[in-house]
């Protein structure tokens, strides 16, 4: 089985999903610092991630119903 590395396929986006996360992080409440944040929790984490998710599912279907990409 091949395994899978934590790598960003598109190493000049690293800056932006680092905003993105911030600014998503602000939206559900949790304070990111700048570097590591180990001391999350299970569930900062998760809701973050969840909403970075769902943010991107429904700017994907917006693009969609305006016809463009």
């Amino acid at each position: 089985m091949a395994s899978r590395s934590n790598r960003n396929l598109v190493p000049e986006a690293k800056a932006a999903l680092d905003q993105f996360k911030m600014e998503t992080a602000g939206e559900v409440g949790v304070t990111l610092k700048q570097g590591y944040n180990g001391d999350l929790t299970s569930r900062q984490a998760g809701s973050i991630g969840g909403q970075m998710v769902k943010k991107m599912i429904q700017s994907y279907e917006n693009q969609l119903k305006s016809g463009s990409k």
